[in-house]
């Protein structure tokens, strides 16, 4: 049991739930003092940080950016140059 302590958290609740569904901000006290800082700007800033972090993180590697029927085809093509090269040795 923790005593004695209160934090402001900010829960951002995500559009995609494929990938995450919330994200927990702890916000700084500083922020929260009169005038510092404006409600939308803190809830601006942790949305920027949580996109940063999933472009960041869920890089596509370069295989999943070759269409369907072209990975089909280049599979194909292999295969028929596998089995080629079986049939002449």
């Amino acid at each position: 049991m923790v005593k004695g302590v209160s934090r402001r958290v900010i829960v951002i609740k995500s559009p995609n739930l494929h990938l995450f569904e919330e994200a927990i901000f702890i916000v700084k006290e500083d922020a929260l003092r009169e005038g510092a800082v404006s409600g939308d700007e803190i809830i601006k800033q942790a949305q920027e940080v949580a996109d940063k972090y999933v472009r960041q993180h869920l890089k596509r590697r370069w295989l999943s950016k070759i269409p369907a029927p072209a990975f089909a085809a280049f599979g194909a093509a292999f295969t028929a140059l596998i089995w080629l090269v079986t049939q002449l040795i």
